[in-house]
């Protein structure tokens, strides 16, 4: 007898703080106004998709000390988004980035109880951190923390947020971590919590919510980013959608887990990816080739020279040669409050191989960047890319994928109308949601302690 088929996860990404979006599209709308978020929810939720995802910025992005034009200028706040999504969804989980960094565990964790309150425990945190100056000008706390401290305050927060959503099931608590004390008494909500970031205490006035605690999701490759996700997250997003760099990046975190006594099924793998589709697959890529040259203007294509450059190319043709002169080593100074320009670990490197490749090819540099920032994981017929998703997620690539379309906030509506049915033909995908909350959509378990122990150290 054949085993069941693994289940596929799918998630809906909002587009806009990404260079993917094409704001030139005839079909695209806004990215402020409540209905582009109605509309995208709503067609996750008639396709099954386990939840709904913002992303968040917390600075305007700039570039040569100007506005980065070319990218979203400005959203509505999270929060407000995601309540108001609660009232006009009833099964579709409500995820949203939220930073460690420059928030307060108990602000965040009250947030967050509510919002799975409203939502009847459909709510979740993409946990992330930040350490740049730049972003930190806009509060009080500024740019103080090293690089190299930013997980240690994520962990000690997630630790102290999660004491919170629990103090209303085990009574009153309370943790020393320097001492590595664990006390329970009787009472409900409250808690203290100490540590070299935090020292707070009080009483929690949110009760335990239907999650009991929101889903945590956390994005990072990094050495440490994928050791947090392994203690302390429920989903991984990744940039890992191949079927060779999926199946490493997945053996690699789901065997971490051991290690903090969790089993493979406790993380939940999901890489984001896009996806172009046709009536067959080569009218697929000729839509697809079309996308990408809407997506890298001559003028974006300059700019993203630039982050890697760290100095003014707007002299330079795009559609000439690439720049001769290196990039300018060291801190970027040119685009800021842009994960870009922290990705490129040897600039310098970097540059050396895009002249290689574009000499190779015959590429001139608007080109180049099309060939180099291609984010185009599904490219083809409806069943084409059905059975792609499948193969990667029965194949141990991905238990999943975070979906971001290139036009906001249609684009989604034609993967829900032709992908998702193939998909559940095959018994692959949920023909109906299985449970109210998003932990039951993830497969996860409902209820546990492992936070606040873990915390206790």
């Amino acid at each position: 007898m054949s085993a069941p088929r693994k289940q596929i996860h799918l998630a809906a990404h909002f587009p806009g703080v990404n260079n993917t979006t094409v704001w030139s599209d005839p079909a695209a709308g806004s990215h402020i106004e409540f209905e582009s978020f109605v509309h995208m929810a709503r067609t996750a939720e008639r396709a099954k998709f386990d939840l709904f995802f913002l992303a968040e910025g917390l600075r305007l992005r700039e570039q040569g000390g100007l506005i980065h034009d070319l990218d979203v200028v400005g959203r509505p706040d999270t929060f407000a988004v995601l309540s108001a999504l609660a009232a006009v969804t009833g099964r579709l989980g409500l995820t949203g980035t939220i930073n460690s960094t420059f928030n307060e565990p108990y602000e965040v964790a009250r947030q967050f109880a509510s919002l799975d309150h409203l939502s009847d425990g459909r709510a979740g945190w993409n946990v992330v951190t930040s350490w740049d100056a730049f972003t930190g000008e806009n509060f009080r706390r500024g740019g103080f923390l090293p690089e190299q401290d930013r997980y240690e305050r994520a962990r000690s927060f997630l630790s102290a947020a999660s004491l919170l959503f629990d103090s209303w099931r085990t009574g009153d608590v309370a943790v020393d971590v320097d001492a590595g004390r664990f006390l329970s008494r009787a009472g409900a909500g409250d808690f203290a919590y100490r540590d070299r970031h935090f020292d707070i205490s009080g009483r929690f006035d949110v009760p335990r919510s239907p999650q009991g605690r929101p889903v945590v999701l956390q994005a990072g490759d990094s050495e440490e980013g994928r050791e947090f996700a392994a203690a302390s997250a429920d989903a991984i997003f990744t940039r890992h959608a191949t079927l060779d760099a999926g199946r490493e990046f997945y053996a690699d975190v789901k065997g971490r887990l051991a290690a903090h006594g969790r089993r493979p099924e406790d993380l939940v793998v999901l890489p984001a990816a896009t996806f172009v589709l046709g009536d067959t697959d080569a009218d697929a890529e000729e839509k697809a080739a079309l996308v990408r040259r809407q997506q890298v203007s001559g003028r974006t294509a300059i700019l993203t020279a630039e982050q890697l450059w760290n100095r003014d190319l707007s002299a330079y043709d795009p559609d000439g040669p690439l720049p001769e002169v290196d990039p300018i080593p060291g801190e970027n100074t040119v685009a800021r409050g842009r994960a870009s320009t922290r990705m490129h670990r040897d600039p310098v490197a970097t540059a050396h191989r895009w002249r290689e490749l574009a000499e190779a090819k015959g590429l001139s540099l608007r080109e180049l960047v099309i060939e180099v920032s291609g984010r185009q994981t599904f490219v083809g017929s409806a069943r084409t890319v059905a059975d792609t998703i499948d193969d990667l997620v029965q194949r141990d690539a991905a238990d999943g994928f975070i979906l971001v379309p290139h036009v906001t906030p249609g684009g989604l509506d034609e993967f829900a109308d032709t992908v998702v049915p193939l998909l559940q033909e095959r018994g692959a995908f949920r023909a109906d949601y299985e449970g109210p909350t998003l932990r039951h959509h993830l497969g996860l378990r409902t209820d546990s302690g492992r936070h606040r122990e873990r915390g206790a150290g």
